[in-house]
């Protein structure tokens, strides 16, 4: 029996196939990010740099929906942008744009710099200010080793083999190749490996960072996993098989056609082709449709129904145009603006450089989250525009702006007698302990530092910037989770593991509360040799009774003019030891450390800090390379690494 594939029964039984032939194509984008490399000069113009960077990416997510691989150049002079993103050659192209659109989600944490480039496990992306497609090696060059070890000696002579196998294949093949060796008689001993060149070198150039690629890579065994991050390559191995199934070639072309033959042929065929056409229509587009439906409508009800929803020309009136005269300050990802509604009030407008509307659901929870909670020490949230051509968080305007501009400004700093700046800390524990224990969920915020302290008018703490802040059930230990924040005031299991608890905050605030004490800003330098963490040096301080020496010279005139506050800062600084000691188990919830700020009471004995040897927060050396790196503190630090803050995406 024949049908006529024009007939409503034929066209379903093709669909059915397509259906189905899609469906077994979906596989796995690879989008977690493995580094991010970020460039050492700034950019030189915002106003100008960010419309480029956008452009660029948009020309690049064109390409990529085609063809996997994009470049673009837009601008001119020092604001040129440059971007390049490809994905690598085993992703279908539906897993290259899922991969793709993480990437370029993650690479704007390099702002205010003017470049950067970013390794995922699916695909890679990187943009600069000049011209960089003929390079294929540079000094970021780097492997990055797992953590574990096989202690089978023939699966470093398969690595081996497979990485020869790769650097012969990929040259002759667009720059990819994807090795699979299993020695016959062996028990874990596969290696699995994929090269991925990009495709604007030439085949010399292909060869040799492949070959630097390789040298660097074999260096990691006898440990299990593996990745080169190379200027013009890529390649991993692993004793896991991580490959996702060969892209479509002509021998599968000619089998989906001998599929819908069949099919069409066959009554038996004809019928299952049918349902199960139907069954994944239904299931994969109707349900998801409607559901998205379902999902828009409710969030747009919600911002109805709470008033949050401002109009994007409202917004644009109330700044000026987002005016530079009326700029209040500028981080990873978006530009804060002082506005003023038409009835007078004044608001601070944070305009977000990137609008990902991908991540719409992301950004309609976000809000939510930070509107269902209120409290005296919380920056309160009044609305948002996602309406217009980009997103636009609203926030009430705090005259004073952040707590960094005065500890960390002597003349400024002056304002801020020990009196206030106790007050400060109160309230910052207050706003934190209500996040944690009295909100309906507990909810943590993942990047506590002064500059997202707000004080008001009258020098009144209030904990901003909830971008990346997190929500789970009290009964829930920890969610793990993408470890993002800022190097510095991250916890170290945090940071090591992504395991995210309350105690996470309870280490920031820790390193706030010793700042806000010192003076001392707690980062690294970035122009000259290794510095010490304000931690290690207030714990090797207090140990030694010379706190006197490092407090801020601010306070020491009030100490000098009233001896009886000296004891008070001590106690302070205790306080901010036991919030900072290494164990999590160890440090004080919020509320208990509220009750020490403002009780009387014998205080425990503080434990070490984490990192006695702070340089163990560098990524550890696996090999006697000194590019190569442990994979979990990479890819850790991939995400940390800033010295601005992220914002809501």
């Amino acid at each position: 029996m024949t049908m006529k594939t024009g007939s409503p029964l034929g066209l379903l039984i093709l669909i059915g196939a397509l259906l189905l032939l899609q469906s077994s194509t979906v596989a796995d984008p690879r989008s977690r990010t493995v580094k991010i490399l970020c460039a050492t000069v700034l950019e030189h113009n915002t106003t100008a740099f960010v419309p480029n960077f956008v452009a660029t990416m948009q020309i690049i997510s064109d390409q990529m929906r085609t063809g996997g691989f994009g470049v673009a150049v837009v601008g001119k002079g020092p604001d040129i942008n440059y971007g390049l993103a490809q994905c690598y050659g085993d992703l279908s192209l539906m897993d290259c744009v899922l991969c793709y659109a993480e990437a370029r989600t993650v690479l704007p944490q390099c702002f205010p710099f003017n470049g950067g480039r970013i390794f995922l496990d699916g695909c890679f992306m990187r943009a600069e200010n000049y011209s960089f497609y003929d390079e294929f090696a540079g000094p970021l060059d780097r492997a990055v080793c797992g953590n574990n070890s096989v202690s089978n000696s023939i699966f470093g002579q398969s690595a081996r083999q497979a990485v020869a196998r790769a650097i012969e294949i990929a040259p002759n093949n667009g720059g990819y190749a994807r090795i699979q060796v299993t020695p016959r008689g062996t028990v874990n001993a596969s290696v699995y490996l994929l090269a991925q060149c990009w495709k604007n070198l030439n085949r010399t150039s292909c060869i040799s960072c492949l070959q630097n690629a390789s040298a660097s890579i074999l260096k990691c065994l006898p440990r299990s996993e593996a990745r080169a991050l190379n200027t013009g390559c890529f390649m991993r191995y692993s004793n896991l098989d991580f490959l996702n199934a060969e892209a479509s070639s002509s021998r599968s072309r000619g089998t989906i056609i001998e599929i819908i033959v069949s099919l069409v042929s066959s009554v038996a065929v004809l019928v299952i082709g049918v349902l199960i056409g139907i069954y994944i229509w239904n299931n994969r587009y109707v349900k998801k449709k409607r559901r998205g439906s379902m999902d828009a409508t409710k969030m747009a009800k919600t911002l109805n129904n709470s008033s949050l929803n401002f109009k994007y020309s409202t917004l644009e009136k109330a700044t000026g145009s987002f005016a530079e005269a009326n700029k209040l300050g500028q981080g990873g990802f978006g530009t804060v603006y002082k506005g003023v509604l038409s009835d007078g009030r004044e608001i601070a407008v944070k305009r977000l450089f990137f609008n990902n509307k991908h991540r719409a659901a992301d950004f309609y929870n976000e809000v939510n989250i930070i509107s269902s909670v209120e409290h005296k020490n919380l920056v309160r949230l009044l609305g948002c525009s996602c309406s217009g051509p980009e997103s636009l968080l609203v926030y009430e305007y705090l005259a004073n702006k952040s707590l960094d501009r005065f500890i960390f400004d002597r003349d400024r700093g002056k304002s801020l007698n020990w009196e206030k700046r106790f007050d400060i800390l109160v309230g910052t524990v207050e706003g934190l302990a209500y996040l944690h224990e009295n909100s309906k969920t507990k909810i943590i915020h993942r990047d506590i530092k002064a500059s997202n302290i707000l004080l008001d008018s009258k020098l009144r703490a209030k904990i901003a910037d909830f971008g990346l802040a997190r929500s789970f059930e009290e009964d829930e230990s920890h969610i793990s989770t993408a470890i993002a924040g800022t190097l510095g005031y991250m916890a170290p299991e945090y940071l090591a593991h992504g395991q995210l608890t309350e105690k996470a905050d309870v280490y920031s605030f820790g390193v706030v509360l010793l700042e806000t004490v010192t003076g001392i800003q707690n980062n690294r330098s970035k122009t000259s040799d290794y510095l010490e963490s304000i931690v290690l040096i207030a714990w090797k301080n207090f140990q030694s009774g010379t706190m006197e020496r490092i407090l801020d010279p601010n306070l020491m005139v009030e100490v000098e003019e009233d001896g009886s506050i000296k004891e008070e800062i001590l106690r302070v600084v205790h306080i901010g030891l036991l919030c900072t000691q290494e164990s999590a188990s160890l440090r004080p919830t919020m509320s208990k450390v509220l009750q020490m700020l403002t009780k009387e009471e014998e205080l425990p004995a503080p434990t070490n800090p984490p990192f006695m040897d702070e340089r163990t927060m560098e990524l550890n050396d696996t090999s006697e390379d000194p590019s190569c790196f442990n994979l979990t503190e990479a890819s850790s630090s991939a995400a940390t690494v800033t010295h601005s803050s992220f914002h809501p995406r």
